[in-house]
């Protein structure tokens, strides 16, 4: 039996999934064609949050995500685009493959995560 690292599992799941910038993920909020998911647990949300985001923390994500189990939250809509950020990029990839496995067709990530939307100047929430 081979033991993976944390590290390889989340660049597993970054090389099948789309990996997004600040500026193209800004882009698909302003136009309306993506749900933003924020994957953080609920003490980073201190840090600030990104507008028109919704929390569902990684932890709890497939719960929220499927339609047939009570804790369903309608923003993530299987048929929807969904991008999905944490705080660097690892959680949200892992997060994004996740999706993937329970069906979501139309999933990315902001690779980076929040640190790198805040260091590309884009706006936050307090």
């Amino acid at each position: 039996m081979t033991i993976k690292t944390a590290a390889q599992l989340v660049q597993e799941a970054r090389s099948g999934i789309e990996n997004l910038t600040p500026d193209q993920v800004q882009a698909e909020m302003a136009a309306g064609k993506a749900t933003l998911v924020d994957v953080r647990d609920a003490p980073e949300l201190a840090c600030g949050t990104i507008a028109g985001s919704v929390h569902a923390s990684r932890g709890m994500l497939e719960f929220y995500a499927d339609p047939a189990c009570p804790l369903h939250k309608p923003e993530l809509d299987p048929a929807r685009r969904i991008i999905l950020h944490c705080a660097s990029g690892g959680r949200s990839a892992l997060a994004a493959h996740a999706l993937r496995q329970l069906g979501y067709q139309n999933v990315a990530h902001l690779d980076g995560g929040f640190k790198a939307w805040q260091a590309a100047g884009k706006p936050v929430d307090a």
